[in-house]
C-alpha cells in the first residue's frame, strides 16, 4: 500500500507569529481534494530549511516512509534551502522509490524527473548523457535558487533592521 504524507515547514519558531502554515495547508488540502487522496500524516515543522539535521519532524517522516510512498510539499523551499545536500537527499529518496511532489514546482516532482530520465535511457549515448545532465542541472538550479533566496531574505531583513535603527537614531529615539 502506498501512503501519502504532507510536509509543511516554516523558517523558525520566532517567526511563527509572522509566518504560519495557512498558505501551505490550503495548497495541500486543495491538492488532496483535486487528486482524491488522503494524507496518512501531515508533518509541520518550525525549523530552518538550511539543513535536514536539525529537523525532528523531517527525521520522523524519513523513518516511516517506504518505497512507493509520496511526500507532498507546497513548494521546493519547504523541502530544503540547501542546494548540495538537497540534491543528494532528493536523489536518495527518489532512488529509494519515494515520490516527491512539489505543488508549485511540478517540473521537479519525481514523476516528471523519472519520465525525463526514462526518455534519456532510451536514447543513444550522446543524447542520453546530455538529457541526464540536463535533469541534474534542472534540479541543481532550482535547489540553488531556493538557497540563494534564503540568503537574500536574510540580508534584506538585516538591512531593514539596520535602516530602521538608523532612522530611529536620527530622530533621537
Amino acid at each position: 500500500m502506498c501512503n501519502f504524507y504532507s510536509y509543511m515547514r516554516i523558517s523558525t519558531k520566532e517567526e511563527r507569529g509572522k509566518q504560519g502554515y495557512s498558505r501551505q495547508e490550503k495548497a495541500l488540502d486543495t491538492y488532496a481534494k483535486k487528486h482524491h487522496i488522503e494524507f496518512v500524516l501531515q508533518f509541520k515543522e518550525d525549523e530552518s530549511g538550511k539543513s535536514f539535521d536539525n529537523r525532528k519532524e523531517w527525521q520522523r517522516l524519513e523513518k516511516i516512509i517506504q518505497p512507493g510512498d509520496t511526500i507532498v510539499f507546497k513548494d521546493l523551499c519547504r523541502f530544503t534551502r540547501e542546494a548540495e545536500n538537497g540534491y543528494q537527499k532528493y536523489m536518495d529518496l527518489m532512488g529509494r522509490g519515494i515520490n516527491l511532489i512539489f505543488i508549485d514546482n511540478p517540473t521537479i516532482s519525481t514523476d516528471y524527473i523519472k519520465d525525463m530520465l526514462n526518455i534519456a535511457k532510451s536514447q543513444d549515448l550522446v543524447p542520453r548523457e546530455i538529457n541526464t545532465f540536463f535533469v541534474k542541472i534542472l534540479l541543481l538550479v532550482e535547489l540553488d535558487r531556493a538557497e540563494k533566496e534564503r540568503v537574500a531574505i536574510s540580508q534584506r531583513t538585516k538591512d531593514g533592521m539596520a535602516a530602521k535603527k538608523a532612522q530611529a537614531e536620527a530622530k533621537g529615539d
